[in-house]
């Protein structure tokens, strides 16, 4: 089934920081908002690591990555995709990540997932002249990884901000 993204990149003119997945999930696409799986462990690793409340809210949700200088996207703008599966993905169109680059201070680009650098190298490297920093992915299909050697894995993206870094 092609399916079409449908909800802006978050960032503002102090993020220094992309992180970049695949697709939104089917949950994803009915809230409207990344990560929107109850199971993916994206927003409540990110608590842990920036050492804030978990975030219920959309608006709280980009509250927080806005201010610890995080933009979030993804590198598919459209694709033939079953339900929220990454293995299934086909037919890919990119989004513009070197039209982001462009118009944004991003600094350093990471991926959740293996799936998303894979992409990100085949259809926005050559054009966004940046590289991705593979992190494992926090989508509950990465059982192989507990939420403990996530965090510690994930710690380089505390450590990659000024902003972030003095908290």
């Amino acid at each position: 089934m092609r399916v079409t993204h449908t909800f802006e990149p978050v960032y503002d003119e102090k993020s220094r920081i992309l992180v970049l997945g695949t697709f939104p999930s089917v949950k994803s696409r009915e809230n409207a908002f990344y990560y929107g799986h109850p199971q993916n462990r994206f927003w409540k690793l990110l608590a842990a690591l920036l050492e804030e409340e978990l975030p219920v809210t959309v608006e709280e949700k980009k509250a927080m990555l806005l201010k610890h200088g995080i933009a979030i996207w993804d590198v598919i703008s459209s694709c033939d995709i079953e339900g929220s599966s990454d293995s299934s993905i086909r037919n890919v169109e990119a989004n513009d990540i070197a039209g982001l680059l462009a118009v944004s201070r991003i600094e350093k680009i990471y991926g959740n997932g293996d799936k998303a650098c894979r992409l990100y190298d085949k259809f926005c490297k050559d054009r966004a002249k940046k590289e991705i920093i593979r992190l494992p992915s926090t989508s509950p299909a990465n059982a192989a990884f507990s939420m403990e050697k996530l965090l510690e894995c994930w710690r380089v993206v505390k450590g990659s901000d000024g902003e972030t870094e003095k908290k």
